[in-house]
């Protein structure tokens, strides 16, 4: 097998590569009520939301400064979680979450 086939093969086979967060993605979550609010009004629960950023697929910087956007799915679909990470409390806090309309 040719040295190119075989790298493409390998990466074929290679588990999806998992995006490398900062330290504070591995901090306690924290929610706002608004965050809680918006929640209740999209049907998610805290624990659909804990869930969805377990599988998170990447992250970026918000418009809002210190702030980040969570590319997630839920049901299949694409879903949105804005969270700032609170470096006093050590605390990832979750401002609101959702769906991503097309």
């Amino acid at each position: 097998m040719s040295s190119d086939l075989a790298e493409c093969y390998d990466s074929v086979l290679r588990e999806p590569s998992v995006p490398t967060f900062p330290e504070w993605w591995n901090w306690d979550l924290s929610f706002t009520s608004h965050a809680e609010l918006r929640m209740e009004q999209r049907g998610v629960t805290e624990v659909e939301v804990r869930a969805m950023l377990e599988r998170a697929t990447s992250f970026e910087p918000n418009v809002a400064e210190g702030r980040f956007m969570i590319h997630v799915r839920h049901l299949q679909r694409p879903w949105i979680a804005i969270v700032e990470p609170d470096a006093d409390e050590k605390l990832l806090v979750v401002v609101t979450v959702y769906e991503v309309s097309a």
